[in-house]
């Protein structure tokens, strides 16, 4: 069996208390915690490692570099890339989504050309492209959402056509938690050689990613929601597309040769990592993939299941407490509403006894406007959460609504 008990030593922060209450992190679709591992490795290499990359010949900097190169190594085995170096160090998925729409609205797109995104996007994945859209002329297309939270893949297909340049779709719903059919999805844009972008923020976390099985042209993720350091992501793209993109930003450690006639950019990666980078933050994150490569991530995933159909059950048992999103093929993520009850109540309630979880419209407002709601309360839950936390959610649940109702 998962040993949660186990996992949940590893990290620190679990057994604080918050309020004079034992912490329930249940806000883990905004962040993950982190591993000691990871904490000691972004410490350790301030501690005895901190140089510049890429620029030294003292043995400080040649170990620095080997590092961080390392990392991409670690990066690439993890997702199963073809070749290292697709695989770009970016401040996450917002940075890296920016860096697709910057160049597609520089190098890709015309006037009547469409960008195809879905209704339950993250507002990273909609409004760079609303934005390359105006510099470009392009038209942005939205794939709808179903009543129960997943995509409408009807739809879908008869949006798409020979206008469209790139469909940019998110693996799993951070708000609703619907697993979107990512094979079918590539699948069929590809039939009208359509290219695909992945957002990848709540999957890496949650299931195993193989980039050559599923065959996109790009893949993005953020470290810090895979049990890393904040401010370190990582954009995946096939090469072919890496250097039709021109640079997203200029600057040091990404050039050849600079010349006041002109300047030869580096390939890539290079191309796309201007500036001293997150250095501690990349190896934080090489860190955080060898942990999930230790344990049993099988396991993990099982647990996590386990978690999401408890909870579901339990709290649709709770008298006036809606869940917001229930597609049959889902992630440990719970929206719900409370009857008369504001979700930011909710939450402040929750929080009083110790208990973490998010309210808001969760940088969804489309999404959120499609079900006429103004904000939800999200319950989301990662390998290291436990069924008796699930019980102190309800439990408290429960009591709020004594509290507002009775």
């Amino acid at each position: 069996m998962f040993d949660v008990q186990s996992i949940r030593n590893d990290f620190p922060i679990l057994s604080t208390l918050m309020n004079e209450k034992p912490l329930v992190y249940l806000d883990n679709a905004s962040t993950s915690q982190k591993p000691s591992v990871v904490i000691d490795a972004v410490s350790s290499f301030y501690k005895k490692s901190n140089s510049n990359i890429h620029r030294g010949v003292f043995k400080l900097s040649e170990q620095s570099t080997e590092k961080y190169e390392t990392a991409r190594n670690t990066m690439a085995n993890f997702l199963n890339a073809n070749k290292r170096e697709e695989i770009i160090f970016t401040k996450g998925v917002t940075e890296a989504i920016n860096l697709i729409a910057n160049g597609f609205a520089h190098s890709i797109l015309n006037k009547g050309d469409e960008i195809l995104i879905t209704e339950m996007e993250h507002h990273a994945n909609i409004v760079p492209w609303q934005i390359a859209c105006e510099q470009s002329g392009a038209t942005l297309k939205i794939v709808p959402v179903l009543d129960d939270g997943s995509l409408d893949i009807e739809t879908f297909s008869k949006l798409l056509n020979k206008r469209t340049k790139l469909f940019c779709v998110v693996h799993i719903s951070n708000a609703l938690g619907t697993i979107n059919p990512i094979e079918e999805l590539i699948n069929k844009a590809h039939q009208m050689d359509v290219p695909v972008l992945i957002d990848g923020a709540q999957s890496a976390s949650h299931l195993n990613i193989d980039l050559q099985s599923l065959d996109c042209e790009f893949f993005v993720l953020s470290g810090h929601k895979l049990f890393g350091p904040t401010g370190v992501g990582i954009l995946y793209g096939k090469e072919c597309w890496l250097e039709k993109l021109p640079p997203y930003q200029s600057g040091g450690d990404m050039i050849e040769k600079v010349d006041f006639g002109g300047t030869k950019y580096k390939s890539i990666p290079g191309k796309f990592e201007a500036g001293t980078p997150n250095i501690s933050g990349v190896l934080g994150l090489s860190k955080a993939v060898n942990y999930l490569c230790s344990i049993d991530f099988q396991g993990a995933i099982s647990h996590e299941n386990k978690l999401l159909e408890y909870a579901t059950k339990t709290l649709e048992s709770i008298p006036g407490l809606r869940i917001i999103g229930t597609a049959s093929d889902k992630a440990s993520i719970i929206s719900f509403v409370f009857n008369g009850i504001h979700a930011h109540d909710v939450g402040t309630f929750l929080d009083a006894g110790g208990i973490a979880i998010r309210t808001g419209h969760h940088c969804t407002m489309p999404l959120l406007k499609r079900f006429s709601l103004p904000a939800t309360a999200r319950a989301s839950f990662s390998f290291y959460n436990t069924f008796e936390e699930i019980d102190i959610l309800s439990n408290n649940l429960r009591a709020m609504k004594r509290y507002f109702h009775d």
